[in-house]
């Protein structure tokens, strides 16, 4: 053998599925489910379906990566837990304002 093998098996940057020769795209924006969010009023916006949001401690949110993953029973426990931590994270960070 001889130098370095700069073969990869990369999908092709160019936007085509170079398997089957066929372009890649986005679903239509008519496709996606969509929600409406009514800013003037003081209702909140249930998004289930993307699991709990985590406080961390620097004071970012981010999400449960696994949630769809998690059987009833433990996405229930997750989200008992995370609301206790997020509750004292929450107010931590607003005392060291």
């Amino acid at each position: 053998m001889s130098g370095a093998d700069n073969s990869t098996n990369a999908p092709p940057q160019d936007g085509t599925n170079a398997a089957h020769g066929e372009m890649l795209s986005l679903p239509a924006p008519g496709d996606a489910p969509t929600h409406t969010l009514d800013v003037n009023s003081d209702s909140g916006v249930r998004l289930d379906e993307l699991g709990p949001i985590v406080v961390n401690s620097d004071g970012t949110l981010s999400r449960v990566p696994n949630w769809h993953d998690m059987a009833p029973i433990e996405q229930e426990r997750t989200i008992r837990l995370l609301s206790k931590r997020n509750k004292q994270r929450m107010e931590s960070l607003r005392g060291q304002n």
